[in-house]
Order: structure tokens, then C-alpha cells, then sequence
């Protein structure tokens, strides 16, 4: 019997390189990877919003959240194809839409490894090396999570000294 082995990269702009990377390594041959982008809805819908309480529902072709859906979609296949083709390896290109962190945690549902990037502030190591929709789909991954650094890791010097023990400051 063969077991298909499931590895999810999700591909987000700046960081998708090393999440692709990570996967050619990590995921075993003949793995169904698949590659993940999935675009927030909101930008389109406040313009759409916008457009509607300022100049009235009269244009619909005149829209800016219409243009601004069609430029996110073409941006997402843009970026697809560009992951698949570093990657180099048979994958499936899949782009949703919805609430980022949510969607990526469903989509992980069932899957054997989840491989995200480090998307936050990483001149300050900590907690804030994740933005708010990572540290999400970190806590509520439903499937292992392979965490990579985008760049170069830093050295482990950087490791802060421990605290004092206590009474001892």
C-alpha cells in the first residue's frame, strides 16, 4: 500500500523563496505538494465601499474594487507560477480567498506538513517575528508546521543571557 504524503507551502509575496526551498528539501519524492496563496478580500471590498458611499452605485464599470480584484488575481497566478517554477517539481497551485489565517488553516486540514515563513518584524527576534495571521495558523495548524526563516537564520549568539536566578539580581 503507498501513502501520499502532503506538504502545503504557503506562498505570501517577500517571503515565498524560502518556503518553496523548503519544501524541494523537505517534502519526500513523489509528495503531493501543494502551493498555497491566499489573497484578503478587504482591500477590494473598502474600495468597492468607498466608490459606493462616495460616488453613488450609478457606474458599476467605474468600480475600483472590480480592477482591484482582477490586479490581487492575476498577481496571485503571477506569484503561483513563479513558486512552481523554482520549485521545480510536479505541484498543484492553489489560490483562495477569504480570511488569510483561516484559510490557510483548512486548507492544511488533512495535510502531513505545513510550511510557512517568518513574516513579521525579524530585526527583533521574539514573538513579533510573526505577523498576527502566522502566529494564528501557527497555533491552530491542524497538521505539523516546518517554520523557516526567509533569510539567513540568525546565529545563535543572539540568544539573550537567561535571567538572574531568584534573589540573586
Amino acid at each position: 500500500m503507498t501513502v501520499t504524503v502532503t506538504v502545503i507551502a504557503w506562498i505570501v509575496e517577500g517571503t515565498w523563496p524560502a518556503c518553496v526551498d523548503a519544501a524541494a528539501s523537505h517534502a519526500p519524492e513523489g509528495a503531493d505538494i501543494v502551493l498555497l496563496h491566499v489573497t484578503d478580500p478587504d482591500v477590494p471590498g473598502a474600495a468597492r465601499g468607498a466608490y459606493a458611499g462616495l460616488f453613488g452605485r450609478g457606474r458599476p464599470e467605474r468600480d475600483p474594487g472590480t480592477r482591484l480584484q482582477q490586479l490581487a488575481a492575476a498577481s496571485a497566478q503571477q506569484l503561483l507560477e513563479a513558486a512552481a517554477e523554482r520549485l521545480a517539481r510536479p505541484c498543484t497551485q492553489l489560490e483562495r480567498s477569504g480570511r488569510i489565517e483561516r484559510e490557510v488553516v483548512a486548507v492544511s486540514d488533512g495535510a502531513d506538513l505545513l510550511i510557512l515563513a517568518r513574516d513579521g518584524d525579524r530585526t527583533h527576534l521574539g514573538p513579533r517575528s510573526l505577523s498576527p495571521p502566522t502566529r494564528f495558523v501557527v497555533d491552530h495548524a491542524p497538521c505539523p508546521v516546518l517554520l523557516v526563516w526567509p533569510e539567513t537564520p540568525p546565529a545563535i549568539t543572539t540568544i539573550p543571557p537567561p535571567p538572574p536566578p531568584p534573589g540573586r539580581i
